[in-house]
């Protein structure tokens, strides 16, 4: 009998992600402005990089980013490609919180309580507020990985985890990797040609 306990579950706090790699390219406080976040966004997160990365942990099962997408139009092909699953949140007023960590968090309870071949949960956001759902994840004998920029990950939140990976420190394994593996498709292209 196959053990299917390997498969992965992704949540993103996509806007989360986006805010503390804007941040870091723009500087500190440039997001929450409204000109700059009431607008389209240009494409910042590496998103396959990511994905490549949670692939590498396991079959992915569920591929969930939560935003309000009317601002993230310019991710379109990069999301399409990987099967990220869109949820669209709007926020209640212009400076309050999506709800996204709150709507993850209850997916992702609820995901794992439901789904026994989900083996590993990937957060991708920095959040203290997935503190309460770690602890669930973990009593339900799961994985967590937390992935978060520098700038605005939270140090209890990524205390809480089995395994956190920084956004950059993940992004630069993932090319390191790929590096590899185009050198030795070269390598090997060039033994089949010389032979």
């Amino acid at each position: 009998m196959t053990d299917h306990r390997r498969s992965v579950a992704i949540y993103w706090d996509f806007e989360n992600l986006h805010a503390g790699i804007l941040e870091t390219k723009y500087g500190e406080g440039i997001y929450a402005q409204q000109d700059t976040r009431f607008k389209p966004q240009e494409p910042l997160v590496d998103i396959q990089a990511l994905v490549d990365f949670a692939a590498s942990l396991g079959p992915i099962a569920i591929n969930r980013a939560y935003a309000n997408w009317q601002f993230f139009g310019r991710y379109r092909d990069a999301l399409l490609q990987t099967s990220v699953e869109l949820i669209q949140l709007f926020p209640p007023g212009a400076s309050a919180k999506n709800g996204a960590d709150i709507k993850l968090c209850l997916d992702a309870a609820e995901d794992v309580a439901r789904f026994g071949h989900i083996g590993t949960v990937i957060i991708v956001g920095g959040d203290s507020d997935f503190m309460p759902v770690a602890q669930k994840i973990k009593a339900a004998g799961r994985t967590l990985v937390g992935i978060g920029t520098r700038r605005n990950t939270n140090r209890h939140w990524a205390a809480s985890c089995h395994t956190f990976r920084y956004y950059d420190s993940v992004i630069e394994g993932q090319a390191s990797r790929q590096r590899d593996v185009d050198e030795a498709a070269g390598m090997g292209g060039a033994g089949a040609v010389a032979s």
